[in-house]
């Protein structure tokens, strides 16, 4: 059976799935079924569409969008992304900043230290210069 999108007013976009009712069902068809769900979605839904498939990979299922068929948005994967890296390296630069004044109190080097951090804060940056999705899925804060 035929899945429906539709884009909301947010920009996100909507996949329906209509299913076959078996309590007390009289619709019998696909059709009729795809049509009841069609005659359901919300007012506000922006260019409802069937689809035939639904990707598999939910990595940027945020940044989906209809452009004949679902495709990912790049610029929103990214924006995604960029939010995760975010929250992965918030416990490496408070671990980073508790080196520095414990190296700052003793004296010590505190050149990678600060090479450190500034990459960790660099991160996000790298990621508008990439152009794959696959290449943009397997960045991480790791070096």
């Amino acid at each position: 059976m035929r899945k429906i999108t539709f884009t909301r007013p947010d920009g996100g976009l909507s996949v329906v799935h209509p299913i076959r009712n078996t309590l007390g069902e009289t619709l019998m068809t696909d059709a009729d079924i795809e049509k009841r769900a069609w005659d359901k979605l919300p007012e506000d839904a922006i260019n409802p569409q069937y689809v035939e498939a639904i990707p598999t990979d939910r990595t940027f299922r945020n940044a989906w969008k209809y452009d004949n068929g679902i495709k990912v948005d790049i610029s929103r994967a990214k924006d995604i992304i960029k939010e995760r890296l975010r929250l992965e390296r918030k416990p490496l630069l408070e671990a980073q900043d508790i080196a520095f004044q414990r190296a700052l109190e003793t004296g010590a080097d505190t050149l990678n230290i600060v090479k450190e951090k500034q990459r960790l804060r660099d991160i996000t940056k790298q990621v508008d210069a990439l152009t794959s999705l696959d290449k943009i899925k397997a960045i991480t804060v790791k070096q």
